[in-house]
């Protein structure tokens, strides 16, 4: 579940907090003065953000979503051989 929380409620339980976003890939948004203001997220949503931020990564999706539907793919065999 994601949570919205007073930044003052976070500052006095912030190790709790960081252990939920943790353990369950979450995040919580910060309310600051009745107004949210910033979030804590799990890293590896992070990192998905900042990939799907990427304008050149998302060109790849596209084009191999592209061959993919132009049936331009490979099986296992022709890309790992017999190992």
């Amino acid at each position: 579940m994601n949570t919205i929380i007073p930044v003052s409620t976070l500052r006095e339980n912030l190790a709790t907090a960081l252990d939920a976003i943790t353990n369950n890939k979450e995040y919580l948004l910060i309310k600051n003065r009745n107004k949210i203001t910033s979030a804590i997220v799990d890293i590896d949503l992070f990192e998905d953000l900042l990939a799907a931020a990427n304008h050149k990564y998302l060109e790849t999706i596209k084009t191999a979503r592209e061959q993919y539907r132009k049936g331009q793919v490979y099986s296992h065999d022709e890309v790992f051989g017999a190992l």
